[in-house]
């Protein structure tokens, strides 16, 4: 057995370890130094740190580190070189202090950082990541973790991946493990309150931190109103009360807020009790969650007595919904119904958030619980241009920055992705100007951070915005003027609609032979608008289970409304809504055809929402969903003749170096069959003949169109085709 080794660093490109703080050995070297898996290690570089110990495969070098780029960036050694590893025993961190930047330490709270720490050994002076370590970590604290990310994803958007913490201070130890009993605190903030069972219980804040001060209201744009409501409610319940008194009546001070993850739901909580002088209290719902009923009912309870103890106060639980959930509420929602009752009571403030409201225990929502609901709405463009406005306050913006075109090319975007693109265009001008005095941040680099940035809380059902426009389908100049008027119009100009008194279009059908450019329409009328899409294929709604499709269906709508103004394209739609009374499913499609009746032409108004559906049999479609105020208008989208064939050939081939010689009209004219997705096939399949002939070609000929021609064959059934185009024209004579 050696006491230690010394050994060559090498970066491992495996994606489980990035930036988790884990290094791995050949098992030979492993029994060589009489480590486990898990064990932790002190490694000597350029500087001191510390890691987990892995197992690497059997095929490793035995001379050989495995380390991830964070681990050699704390090692101070990113040329490589040789490294002393050595066992160290295994010593539970105490307490750690870190550091990271501003708009991180005021959302995630120390429990949710514990949380992300978790299973890591941490060394003074390093760098962290938030990426949990989830690799070695013990089943009993998945569960914990796992909800830790969810909620990182949901506060910090995109950004939280690549976020890196500086570790300030480790008490009592170089190197220690952080446990569920580490006190983990932001640098100069109060310490956190441990796991029950740890004996220091230190009053939780999160506005304590004076590097961090609360959030104004005025840089909370497209919350405002929220705002305003919400500071009313407080102001007068903290500060008017003899008011309420001498009226004989009082005021709830529990209130609900639900709107997308990151549009700024607890920002907003904290600059409205800054503005009424309340100190906030913020609870994380799903660590308590993960937490036995008794260790869980203790902290609730403890939080809420602290919260009663001083001033106006106001207890924060974020994400309530894995305390008190609609499905199988359990014990523990009854206790937090207990404690919230009580709590408002004693004239302290309960606000609850929510991303999922569909999925909190109804009963909370009582008159004597949270009887105040707000909603936070998906920013539009012009309040994503405006929050554009805040982000970049302190950037140099170069002249040829333009924030609108950002904000047109960002929807499905919230507060927490905006900021994540403003920091990642300002990574992208430091990677491009390290040595510039004056440096500025341009457009390329908002450019480069939108082609990795994406919308978090639009995860789900969301069609990607292309870059193309309606101006890159080829032909098709009646199909496209229909849908302007009939999609685009609604979406762009609602006030000309009210002012005119006529209410929009609801929605649109496409119909036609399959590969003929309805979704390829689609994604263009998505380009061309810039509006929030949903997409969603018609089978995917669909469920086994009684009652969850037509949950999918409401929950859907429910999405878009929140996202207005925003684009709902159900693809394959006959799928999803056939004839009702002919099913053998027992009468799942019924129901699902009912609800999505209701959901376009219900009590509840469909404002700003414009629904497309695709398909190729549109005889097979519930025919209540083609009445006026539903689907309205069915546009045929038909096979393309000879000039449409040449402009969908030009569009595709618009990046393609065609040789001089191919005739781009003769060969349109020649594809006599051909729907779209072949012309555009018969491009992709010339260049790759190109490819064949010499992967150093630099032009595509004749020839390779040739040679595609005679491999790419028509797909357009001529049967299908006859029968659409007479059912269009049935259609247009009704």
């Amino acid at each position: 057995m050696a006491d230690d080794l010394t050994l060559t660093v090498t970066q491992r490109p495996a994606a489980l370890d990035a930036r988790r703080g884990i290094v791995r050995l050949h098992p030979e070297v492993m029994a060589a130094l009489a480590i486990n898996p898990g064990d932790p290690l002190r490694l000597v570089g350029a500087r001191t740190t510390a890691g987990i110990a892995a197992k690497a495969e059997g095929t490793a070098s035995r001379a050989l580190l495995y380390a991830d780029d964070l681990t050699i960036g704390n090692l101070g050694m990113r040329d490589g070189g040789q490294v002393t590893v050595t066992p160290i025993p295994v010593v539970a961190a105490r307490r750690v202090a870190l550091r990271g930047p501003a708009e991180i330490v005021a959302v995630i709270s120390p429990e949710m950082l514990r949380l992300a720490l978790l299973g890591k050994v941490v060394s003074a002076g390093d760098d962290v990541s938030l990426l949990p370590q989830d690799v070695l970590l013990p089943a009993d604290h998945r569960a914990a973790v796992e909800g830790a990310r969810r909620s990182l994803s949901n506060r910090v958007g995109y950004a939280w991946t690549s976020t890196l913490l500086e570790v300030v201070a480790v008490d009592d130890a170089d190197a220690a493990l952080v446990t569920m009993d580490t006190l983990v605190a932001w640098e100069h903030g109060e310490q956190t309150r441990p796991t029950v069972g740890t004996t220091a219980k230190p009053r939780e804040r999160a506005t304590t931190d004076p590097e961090v001060p609360p959030p104004s209201i005025d840089d909370l744009p497209g919350l405002r109103a929220q705002a305003k409501e919400l500071t009313e409610l407080l102001d007068l319940g903290f500060h008017h009360g003899e008011v309420l008194g001498r009226l004989g009546t009082t005021v709830s001070l529990g209130v609900l807020i639900s709107g997308p993850a990151g549009s700024g739901k607890a920002a907003l909580v904290r600059a409205v009790a800054a503005g009424v002088g309340a100190e906030v209290f913020p609870l994380w719902a799903p660590e308590l969650a993960a937490l036995t009923n008794d260790a869980a009912a203790t902290r609730l309870r403890a939080a809420a007595q602290d919260a009663r103890r001083g001033g106006p106060s106001v207890l924060l639980v974020a994400d309530v919904e894995a305390l008190a959930p609609r499905e199988q509420p359990g014990p523990m929602a009854t206790v937090f119904r207990q404690v919230l009752a009580e709590t408002v009571k004693a004239g302290v403030a309960v606000v609850c958030t929510t991303s999922r409201p569909e999925a909190v225990d109804p009963e909370l929502r009582s008159p004597d619980l949270l009887a105040v609901q707000l909603a936070v709405a998906l920013p539009d463009q012009a309040m994503r241009r405006e929050q554009l406005g805040v982000l970049t306050r302190g950037m140099p913006l170069a002249e040829d920055v333009r924030l609108d075109d950002v904000a047109g090319r960002t929807p499905g975007f919230v507060a927490a992705d905006l900021g994540a693109l403003a920091r990642e265009a300002g990574v992208r001008a430091a990677l491009r100007q390290k040595d510039a005095e004056s440096p500025t941040v341009a457009m390329p680099d908002f450019e480069a951070a939108l082609d990795v940035v994406r919308p978090t809380s639009m995860a789900e059902s969301t069609l990607e915005v292309a870059s193309v426009t309606l101006d890159d389908v080829g032909d098709m100049a009646d199909v496209k003027q229909v849908l302007t008027e009939s999609v685009l119009w609604p979406l762009t100009y609602p006030d000309t609609f009210a002012r005119l008194g006529v209410s929009p279009p609801r929605g649109v059908l496409l119909y036609g032979p399959p590969g003929c450019g309805k979704t390829f329409l689609v994604k263009a009328i998505a380009g061309t608008g810039r509006a929030n899409v949903l997409s969603v294929k018609g089978a995917e709604l669909l469920s086994k289970w009684v009652g969850d499709s037509e949950k999918a269906v409401r929950e859907l709508f429910r999405r878009a409304r929140e996202a207005a103004p925003t684009l709902v394209f159900l693809d394959e739609v006959d799928a999803l809504a056939p004839q009702r009374g002919q099913g053998t499913d027992g009468g799942t499609t019924d129901r699902v055809v009912a609800a999505l009746l209701t959901e376009l032409d219900g009590v509840e108004e469909l404002r700003n929402v414009v629904v497309i559906g695709a398909t190729n049999r549109p005889d097979l479609i519930d025919s209540a969903l083609l009445r006026p105020g539903r689907l309205e208008r069915l546009v045929y989208v038909p096979p393309p003749d000879g000039e449409a064939r040449t402009a969908i050939l030009k569009a595709s081939s618009r990046s393609v170096p065609l040789d001089g010689e191919v005739d781009l009209a003769a060969l349109g004219a020649d594809l006599d069959g051909f729907s779209a997705a072949d012309c555009a096939a018969l491009i992709r399949e010339s260049a790759l003949s190109a490819m064949r002939e010499s992967l150093d070609a630099t032009t595509v000929t004749a020839a390779n169109v040739a040679t595609a021609r005679s491999r790419i064959r028509p797909s357009l059934d001529p049967v299908q085709v006859s029968w659409l185009a007479n059912f269009a024209e049935q259609h247009a004579r009704a």
